[in-house]
């Protein structure tokens, strides 16, 4: 039997019942937690995240593009080590949208999974 786990954000679904996702799409929901939560916007855990969001409207530059990859790999590794294995990461910013690649291994299965992710800020 597949593996699932509670699906992000919480929600019911139309059996009025929480709503599940599969092992490797809730992995993608936690990658994305990670990459978007401002380090502080948790009360009990003021130290999660990586916050790239923060930075979509500083000018676009080499430093700050190896900064973003170094930063949100750092904090894919610090929070979930234990569940993926980042191979490779790119960040792009274009206007106030981040576009970031992810190849990773799921190390409770051996998968090896490439997820866009984008994320934006309300203007």
């Amino acid at each position: 039997m597949a593996r699932t786990d509670i699906d992000f954000p919480f929600r019911i679904d139309a059996r009025g019942r929480t709503a599940a996702a599969a092992y490797p799409d809730h992995v993608r929901q936690m990658i994305e937690q990670v990459l978007f939560t401002t380090p502080g916007e948790r009360v009990n855990r003021p130290d999660f995240g990586c916050g790239l969001l923060d930075l979509v409207f500083e000018p676009d530059s080499v430093e700050l593009a190896a900064a973003l990859q170094v930063s949100a790999a750092g904090a894919l590794h610090r929070w979930l080590g234990d569940v993926i294995v980042v191979d490779s990461l790119q960040v792009e910013a274009e206007d106030s949208t981040l576009r970031i690649e992810v190849r990773y291994l799921l190390v409770a299965t051996g998968e090896v999974r490439t997820d866009v992710i984008e994320g934006s800020v309300a203007q």
